[in-house]
C-alpha cells in the first residue's frame, strides 16, 4: 500500500494504492462469498464459477462488495500510516470499483482536529494547598461533621447568604426543570444559576418576584421564573465540647477528634494532592491556548466521548440517564448544555498539551507504546496491538502518549505558591 496525503486548513487529504495482488485476493473473497451466500441451480454451495455469478448477480455488484471490502478492511492501516485521529468519518471521493489485475487507487479526506499555539511556553504558575495539614482545613472538616448534627430554626427576616429558602417557583420562560412547590433552595450552594440566589436575597416569606437569568451557553434564550418565598430557616450548629465530641463521634474528646481529622486529611491529601497539581497546571497552560472558537467537529467529537463514558458509568451502576436526570432535579437541555462546557474545557486542554508536546518536540518510542499496553494489563500485547492497527486505534494510542509526556514536564517544571485555601474561604465567608 502506497499513500501520499497534503494537509491543508485542518484538512488531510489522503491518496491511496493498493497493490494489484491485494485487490485480485479481495476480488477472489468476494467472489466466493456470494457463491456461498446464494443459491445457483446446478452448483453445490460456494461452487458456481465466476461467469454464473457474473450472469445472476452482474459483475458489477460483485466488484462494488469488493470495492467496499478493499477500502474498509485497508482503513485501520492508513489510519496508523498517517498517524492521525479524525474528528469524524473520512469523506471517500470519486470511488471507482476495482478490477482483476490493477493496482487500485482512492482518495478520501479526513478532518482533523485544529492545530493551535501558545501564548507562552513557559513554565506555569499555580497555586497548591501544602502538603502539611493546617489548622483551618482541620476546622472545615470538623464544621462539616458537625453540619450532620445542625438543627434548622424558622426566622422572620429578610432571606440572607446562608439561610435555607422553601419557596414556591412557578415557570415563566425556558425553566421548567426548576418549577415545584415546597421547593428548599441552601443559599449559595451553587446548584442554581447566582442570578436566582441574588434574586432571593432580602426577599422576605410571602413575597413574590420574578427573576431572569441567561444560561451560560451560546444561542441560549433568557430563563424566568416566578419565586414566592414561603419560609426561610437558619442553620444552627451545636457547641463542640468534649462531652459531644465523645457521645456524638466516639471520640474521648475535641482534641481527639481533631487529631483523628488531622490523619484524615493527611491520607487524603497523599494520595489527592498529585492528581489536583496535574489538573491545575494543565487548566493553566489551556488558558494559553490561542483559539478564539473552538472548532465545531472537534467540540461536538469530544462531546459524544463524554457521553459515551457518562452513559457506561450510569449502565455499570444500574441507572438509565432518565432516571439520574429525574433523581438530580436537572433538566435533560441543561444536562446538554453542561456536558458542551465539559467538552470545550476538554477539548482546548487537549489542545493546549497537543501545543505543548510539539514545542517540546516528544517522540514516541515502541517502548512507550508496548509499556501503555502492559499497564493496561493486557496479557497478549503484540495481539492488541495489531487489533488496534487493524482497527485504526493506535494513533489514538500515541496521542495520548505524547499528552501524558507533555503534563509530565508540565507538573515537574510548573513555580508552585502554596496557599491554606481553607483558611482563605473561611476569611472569605467572615467578610
Amino acid at each position: 500500500m502506497n499513500i501520499t496525503s497534503d494537509v491543508k486548513d485542518a484538512k488531510l487529504t489522503a491518496t491511496v494504492t493498493i497493490p494489484a495482488a491485494d485487490v485480485d485476493a479481495i476480488i477472489k473473497k468476494a467472489y466466493k462469498a456470494a457463491a456461498k451466500q446464494y443459491r445457483f441451480p446446478g452448483f453445490r454451495a460456494g461452487k458456481a464459477p465466476r461467469p454464473v455469478i457474473d450472469s445472476a448477480l452482474g459483475k458489477d455488484a460483485v466488484l462494488a462488495q469488493a470495492t467496499n471490502e478493499l477500502i474498509g478492511s485497508n482503513e485501520g492501516n492508513v489510519l496508523n500510516e498517517l498517524d492521525i485521529v479524525p474528528v469524524k468519518e473520512g469523506d471517500y471521493q470519486e470511488i471507482d470499483l476495482c478490477a482483476d489485475g490493477t493496482d487500485y487507487t482512492y482518495t478520501v479526506e479526513f478532518t482533523l482536529r485544529p492545530s493551535a499555539e501558545l501564548s507562552s511556553y513557559d513554565a506555569v504558575e499555580i497555586e497548591m494547598p501544602p502538603a502539611e495539614v493546617t489548622e483551618a482545613e482541620i476546622d472545615q472538616q470538623v464544621d462539616m461533621l458537625m453540619g450532620y448534627h445542625a438543627t434548622f430554626e424558622d426566622v422572620e427576616r429578610a432571606v440572607e447568604g446562608s439561610d435555607y429558602v422553601t419557596v414556591d417557583i412557578k415557570n415563566v420562560a425556558n425553566a421548567e426543570a426548576l418549577a415545584g412547590e415546597g421547593r428548599v433552595i441552601a443559599m449559595g450552594a451553587g446548584h442554581l444559576p447566582k442570578e436566582f440566589d441574588e434574586g432571593l436575597l432580602g426577599m422576605n416569606v410571602d413575597e413574590t418576584k420574578t427573576i431572569s437569568w441567561t444560561p451560560e451557553v451560546e444561542g441560549a434564550e433568557e430563563a424566568s421564573v416566578e419565586v414566592t418565598v414561603k419560609g426561610v430557616k437558619e442553620r444552627k450548629l451545636p457547641e463542640l465540647n468534649d462531652e459531644f465530641a465523645k457521645t456524638n463521634f466516639g471520640f474521648d474528646g475535641v482534641d481527639a477528634m481533631r487529631d483523628a481529622v488531622k490523619l484524615e486529611i493527611e491520607s487524603d491529601k497523599s494520595s489527592q494532592l498529585p492528581q489536583l497539581k496535574e489538573n491545575r497546571c494543565v487548566a493553566k497552560l489551556a488558558e494559553r491556548l490561542q483559539l478564539d472558537e473552538m472548532d465545531e467537529d472537534y467540540e461536538q467529537s469530544v462531546f459524544q466521548e463524554l457521553g459515551q463514558n457518562f452513559l457506561q458509568s450510569l449502565s455499570a451502576r444500574g441507572m438509565s440517564l432518565d432516571g439520574w436526570l429525574q433523581a438530580n432535579r436537572i433538566s435533560s437541555e441543561d444536562f446538554i448544555a453542561d456536558l458542551h462546557r465539559q467538552a470545550n474545557d476538554v477539548a482546548r486542554e487537549s489542545l493546549a498539551l497537543d501545543a505543548l508536546a510539539r514545542e517540546l518536540k516528544v517522540e514516541v518510542s515502541a517502548e512507550d507504546v508496548d509499556g501503555e499496553f502492559e499497564r493496561a494489563g493486557i496479557e497478549d500485547v503484540e495481539a492488541s496491538k495489531a487489533q488496534f492497527v487493524a482497527d485504526g486505534r493506535m494513533p489514538a494510542v500515541r496521542d495520548s502518549i505524547r499528552r501524558s509526556k507533555a503534563v509530565d514536564w508540565l507538573v515537574e517544571n510548573a513555580k508552585v505558591t502554596e496557599v491554606d485555601e481553607a483558611a482563605r474561604a473561611a476569611e472569605a465567608k467572615a467578610e
